[in-house]
């Protein structure tokens, strides 16, 4: 080896000639015959220099030092990459509650500062639709963190992180979707604050005195950041796993909710792309001549022209028609739901304004009429209810009870149970079938756009290499497609399900009408017995039993053999419930001592002493129902809508629906007035003056004082367990 072959090396330094003697012990050790140690002659320089370059070689060639290297850099690089992880997953959680605090505080400060506003803003609602469920989400996301009670430094954490994210996939996607679905409309709304100088202002005053940390002046400022929160999701965790080792435990699950993030953004965005040419589209516009005529111009012009020439193609047979079959039969069957919506709506209707004419005609309101419907003259007409007023005629009939009974009756009927049953006629079937109307507006614009984009469609996919904007019409149309093959089967699913479920409701709301009906002429048609008529009570009972007393509701002349005559109220004892034939119109009857048949029609079973309770006449129709006892001031007697309300009485007890009573105590003033004390029941005679006042109600209270009260010194209250205790929106 010569010098040159290492020239980083020192030159050579002559070493000085030592002469080794031996040491005074090491002489003494020696024996007098061996002869002295051979001194050691001094290393040539080359030597030396082969000697110490060698050395040097191998120092340099060793392998346990170049292992011990390689460990250390791996050893490094991996702590580096722990490190950035730490600082990853540190990240995303920081963040993420720094998120849900700006989510908060837009929500809960902001939202009820600019609410105090007077007047509010208008659609302020609209601004925070769907931050709640944003905010929900990711409040559950950050709480099953906290119950791993796990730190992000520990081994767990990135596992219970992936899990969290994982289970809250669902919820994320739904949540999100709708948030940026609607974030344009968003943006509008604010841009028209902006509009508004002034309230713009307030605005921005009410943002700063609730959020002075933040230094913000808009709305979108808070409003944006779900935009950005869930692009940042699969930054935040592709950058945790790029710095987690292949052999950590939750690596795999680590790339799992990397992708599940990435795909739930596809998600959203073909989603907000969808909703964006469904609400593109689904708008009616109604444009005048000069409207059209504004719009033209070369590039429309060539886009008709175009369709037209691909439409006669169509019809000449030059090219075909593309025909899709699944499509052809959900747009005939939406157009079947569309008539029959339409129709049925139309029925409702003319049914409603029956049933106003009806009522309002007895008040002397005259409305406009109607043509008739099959639906709705088959139960009241405008001809067959308002024009028969019998009420208001004193009836004759030998002087029985029933002209008064039928006439509250009658006052009840126009006055209370018709009313409750129009209001939830209205609530429970028109208001469900005029939303349903509404909602036909976007299919029914996306159906009609669809062939007028087809035809684009196919004049750009017969071109070898259209353009951009060409490409993204193509888009459009195969979106616009997929959008109606996906959801037009759902819409047509659901609306008639709604249309089963109202003509249900409707026919429940008929039922209720017949049950309160019954209910109120069964209360009025009870009569107090005489003392004959009480001693042939007590004569069938004895011998019969009482479920088998029955009442004659008409007189009954016997026309045959066996036959009773019988009068009308006359109490039977029923025997058998067919003649010797088996006719069931004829039952055998015990009339006393009298044996024969009566028709079975004008029968009505009679309910025992219960009905002989009240003797005196029946109650007042003329009451109201306030909407909870403890607000009976607020919701008085005389200032309740409808003003007038019917009180009946149960069928088997008896007894009023409702109770009105003393809300406030009164003492009389005069001869004409009467008193009375807090809480007293009372019973309404008439609620006005002669003059027709209904500051003053004539009222009786205990038993027969009768005198005028203050109208709003009365509450009603209802009676449980009878008709009246069922609400209208029900």
């Amino acid at each position: 080896m010569s010098i040159m072959e290492v020239p980083r090396l020192l030159p050579p330094v002559p070493l000085p000639r030592t002469i080794l003697k031996p040491s005074l012990a090491t002489a003494e050790k020696l024996s007098p015959n061996e002869p002295p140690p051979e001194q050691e002659k001094p290393q040539d320089e080359n030597d030396l220099k082969d000697n110490l370059f060698g050395e040097e070689e191998e120092v340099e060639k060793s392998p346990d030092v170049t292992i011990c290297s390689a460990e250390e850099a791996e050893r490094t690089a991996e702590e580096r990459a722990a490190q950035r992880q730490l600082m990853a997953v540190q990240e995303l959680v920081q963040s993420e509650r720094n998120y849900l605090r700006m989510l908060q505080l837009s929500t809960v400060t902001i939202r009820s500062n600019l609410q105090k506003l007077q007047p509010p803003p208008a659609n302020l609602d609209s601004i925070f639709l769907h931050v709640e469920d944003v905010t929900d989400v990711s409040g559950r996301l950050l709480g099953l963190l906290d119950q791993k009670n796990v730190q992000p430094g520990e081994p767990l954490f990135l596992e219970a992180l992936c899990d969290a994210f994982l289970s809250l996939s669902s919820d994320i996607e739904a949540a999100y979707k709708e948030y940026l679905a609607n974030y344009n409309q968003v943006i509008a709304v604010e841009n028209a604050y902006k509009q508004k100088e002034a309230l713009w202002e307030q605005i921005v005053k009410v943002i700063k005195t609730s959020a002075p940390e933040v230094n913000a002046s808009s709305l979108s400022f808070f409003l944006v950041t779900p935009v950005q929160r869930i692009a940042r999701y699969p930054l935040l965790l592709q950058t945790i796993q790029k710095h987690t080792d292949t052999r950590h435990p939750a690596c795999a699950l680590l790339e799992q909710t990397a992708h599940a993030s990435i795909a739930i953004n596809c998600r959203i965005n073909e989603y907000k792309r969808f909703r964006e040419v469904a609400d593109k589209y689904k708008k009616s516009q109604t444009l005048s001549i000069m409207d059209k005529i504004n719009r033209l111009n070369s590039h429309s012009i060539a886009k008709k022209t175009a369709r037209m020439g691909q439409f006669l193609k169509h019809e000449t047979g030059m090219v075909p028609k593309l025909v899709d079959e699944e499509f052809d039969a959900l747009e005939g069957f939406f157009y079947v739901l569309e008539h029959g919506i339409l129709r049925l709506l139309d029925n409702v209707e003319l049914y409603l304004h029956h049933l106003q004419v009806g009522r309002h005609a007895s008040k002397g309101v005259g409305l406009r009429e109607r043509r008739p419907s099959s639906l709705s003259s088959s139960l009241f007409g405008p001809q067959t209810f308002s024009n028969c007023k019998t009420e208001e005629f004193d009836l004759d009939m030998d002087g029985e009870k029933v002209p008064v009974c039928y006439k509250e009756i009658t006052t009840g009927l126009r006055q209370w149970i018709l009313p409750v049953f129009e209001e939830r006629t209205r609530t429970l079937i028109h208001k469900p079938l005029c939303a349903l109307r509404d909602l036909l507006v976007g299919p029914r614009n996306l159906i009609r756009k669809r062939p007028q984009k087809l035809l684009d469609y196919e004049v750009i996919e017969a071109k070898p290499c259209p353009s951009y904007d060409e490409q993204a019409v193509a888009d459009t149309y195969r979106t616009m497609n997929t959008l109606l093959l996906d959801e037009l089967p759902k819409f047509n699913g659901l609306a008639l399900q709604m249309i089963w479920s109202m003509l249900g409701t409707f026919s429940c709301l008929h039922k209720d009408l017949a049950s309160d009906l019954e209910q109120l002429f069964r209360s009025f048609a009870q009569q107090p017995l005489n003392s004959s008529s009480q001693q042939r009570l007590r004569l069938l009972t004895d011998k019969h039993g009482s479920d088998k007393i029955y009442r004659v509701l008409s007189a009954a002349a016997g026309g045959r053999d066996l036959d009773l005559t019988l009068a009308k109220g006359e109490l039977v004892a029923v025997i058998g419930r067919a003649d010797t034939r088996g006719d069931g119109r004829r039952w055998l009857v015990d009339a006393g001592g009298r044996r024969g048949y009566a028709p079975a029609s004008r029968l009505i079973r009679y309910h025992g002493a219960e009905e002989e309770e009240e003797e005196e006449p029946p109650p007042s129709p003329h009451l109201s129902l306030p909407q909870s006892a403890s607000s009976a001031r607020r919701h008085s007697y005389a200032a309740e809508l409808p003003r007038h309300a019917t009180t009946t009485t149960a069928a088997a007890l008896g007894r009023p629906c409702f109770q009105v009573f003393a809300a406030y105590g009164f003492a009389a003033r005069g001869n004409c007035e009467v008193s009375m004390a807090a809480g007293e029941p009372v019973r309404v005679l008439e609620p006005h003056d002669k003059r027709g006042n209904r500051e003053w109600s004539l009222v009786e209270v205990r038993g027969r004082q009768r005198g005028y009260v203050p109208s709003n010194y009365l509450a009603a209250a209802p009676v449980a367990g009878t008709l009246a205790t069922r609400h209208p929106s029900c």
